[in-house]
């Protein structure tokens, strides 16, 4: 019986084999799977343009000499930096800290009484 499976399963197997030539470029047997690819991907082909992004007009020279400093550090060099800052930042917290206390025994933040 099992040779007999194995038999059959051979005689079917060229039967199941399809000829038909499916035409790709038909958007009704192949739609865009994700709405708004196709428009996406043609903005591309347009020619890029000369002129700089709107966000660079309002970078200054000293911001881009940073960003070009940031960029050449090493990782270990680039987070000993961000360490840096978090510890300016956290002594600027601690000043701010202190001036207001000073602030409030100098009586300076009262507000005027009305």
């Amino acid at each position: 019986m099992a040779a007999q499976d194995v038999n059959s399963e051979k005689d079917l197997e060229p039967s199941l084999i399809s000829f038909e030539k499916l035409d790709r470029a038909s958007p009704d047997l192949w739609p865009e799977q994700i709405p708004g690819v196709s428009e996406f991907a043609a903005s591309f082909n347009t020619p890029i343009t000369s002129s700089p992004p709107k966000w660079l007009a309002e970078v200054e020279k000293n911001d881009l000499d940073m960003l070009q400093e940031f960029g050449s550090l090493t990782t270990a060099n680039l987070m000993e930096k961000v360490k840096g800052l978090q510890n300016l930042a956290y002594q600027l917290g601690l000043d701010e800290s202190r001036e207001m206390t000073r602030g409030k025994f100098l009586n300076i933040l009262e507000r005027p009484k009305k």
